[in-house]
């Protein structure tokens, strides 16, 4: 299973695969064109309340994947399509965090390739 992440500031290149938008909202100042985005899987993305939780304070990163693999687990049908495009190929998760380590891109990687 070969998964990437990028922020979606970041220029899409050939060998990023199918690149797959991972976050509940639309990043700022990004059109869809310059995105190149192949999917956006904005229903694995964690919950509002989540997010606000969390506000990207790294000292809140082992709690914040615990509760977003708990969202996941309920995901259902959403998790399962994202699923199904990891593991057909090549796919790079996007998203617009700035912190590029603790961000729910990096947190989902590590629950696909623990699912999958």
């Amino acid at each position: 299973m070969d998964i990437d992440t990028k922020r979606a500031y970041d220029a899409p290149a050939k060998d990023d695969g199918l690149r797959i938008l991972v976050d509940k909202l639309w990043p700022r100042g990004i059109s869809k064109e310059d995105a190149q985005l192949d999917y956006w899987a904005k229903d694995v993305a964690p919950s509002g309340a989540l997010r606000k939780w969390f506000g990207h304070d790294p000292d809140k990163w082992g709690e914040f994947r615990d509760r977003y693999f708990a969202e996941l687990d309920a995901c259902g049908a959403p998790l399962e399509d994202l699923l199904e495009h990891v593991r057909a190929g090549h796919v790079t998760l996007v998203y617009g965090a700035k912190d590029e380590v603790h961000n729910n891109a990096e947190a989902l990687r590590d629950y696909l390739k623990a699912k999958a």
